[in-house]
């Protein structure tokens, strides 16, 4: 049987099998590159954060803590609004993030319009 002929980031060989006519598993061939950048963005976007769950996790404890008196509410408030402030950090990164594959993405379709129009195209 066939062996992927690429090598890992560890420096060990794929052996993943590949068909005969083929020299690369589907995760190491160039050809399918873009598809699996784009499949991996997809799947980023769908995963819950696990910084999100933890998050959602320390205020179901807090909640229960509070219940049963082991918090005193004045200092559940103190945490709650931590949480809250790591929450609104959360959502900026992810703006962020964002942002930044937007102008990638800007910048592709900006080079191949000068591309195809021999260079003569001009972003506003």
């Amino acid at each position: 049987m066939a062996r992927c002929a690429a090598v890992k980031p560890d420096g060990t060989p794929c052996e993943r099998i590949v068909g005969a006519s083929q020299k690369y598993c589907y995760a190491h061939n160039p050809d399918y590159q873009q598809a699996r950048k784009r499949a991996a963005s997809k799947a980023a976007k769908r995963k819950p954060n696990r910084e999100l769950q933890a998050l959602k996790s320390q205020a179901a404890q807090l909640y229960q803590e509070i219940h049963s008196g082991k918090v005193e509410p004045r200092v559940a408030a103190v945490l709650i609004q931590l949480t809250n402030t790591q929450a609104r950090i959360l959502e900026l990164e992810r703006k962020f993030k964002e942002t930044e594959e937007l102008e990638e993405r800007l910048e592709a379709l900006e080079q191949v319009a000068e591309d195809e129009s021999g260079g003569q195209w001009r972003g506003a």
